[in-house]
């Protein structure tokens, strides 16, 4: 376990409209306002792009990941943590959960998610958190760790 202990900065409340795309127009409105670090949540709609659904074996590093097109116009609920990347940029990892007609999938926003008609983003900005994402060699995966 890696840890590190921050403080709390902003808080932005920020309407995203019909087709913008996750993770692409949090990323460019973190770097915009100058936010390195965050904890978002959102609500709202989903209708169209992929999702990563799991890796298709736990056993095989690095994961080949499986992805699923979202199809129709979902209800969205969504977590997420922006951290920089090795290139200093704002980089979101963002889980969301995609409900249609009583059924549910959930998964990782990475490859893109368009939101349906709109999409209540709440950010909270972290500060004095020394970490960011860096690649794993074992998993070729961007995981937090200290800096």
């Amino acid at each position: 376990m890696e840890y590190a202990q921050g403080k709390t900065g902003r808080v932005f409340v920020v309407r995203l409209g019909d087709g913008d795309r996750l993770p692409d127009c949090v990323e460019a409105f973190a770097a915009d306002q100058g936010v390195t670090r965050a904890v978002c949540w959102l609500l709202g709609g989903a209708g169209g792009g992929k999702l990563v659904v799991g890796p298709k074996d736990g056993a095989v590093l690095p994961p080949e990941v499986l992805l699923q097109p979202i199809e129709a116009a979902h209800e969205m609920a969504a977590v997420g943590t922006i951290f920089p990347d090795a290139a200093g940029k704002p980089k979101l990892h963002m889980h969301a959960a995609l409900g249609r007609e009583g059924a549910t999938r959930t998964g990782c926003v990475r490859p893109g998610v368009d939101i349906w008609l709109v999409g209540e983003l709440v950010i909270l900005e972290l500060l004095d958190l020394p970490m960011s994402r860096k690649k794993d060699p074992q998993s070729g995966l961007e995981l937090l760790a200290k800096d």
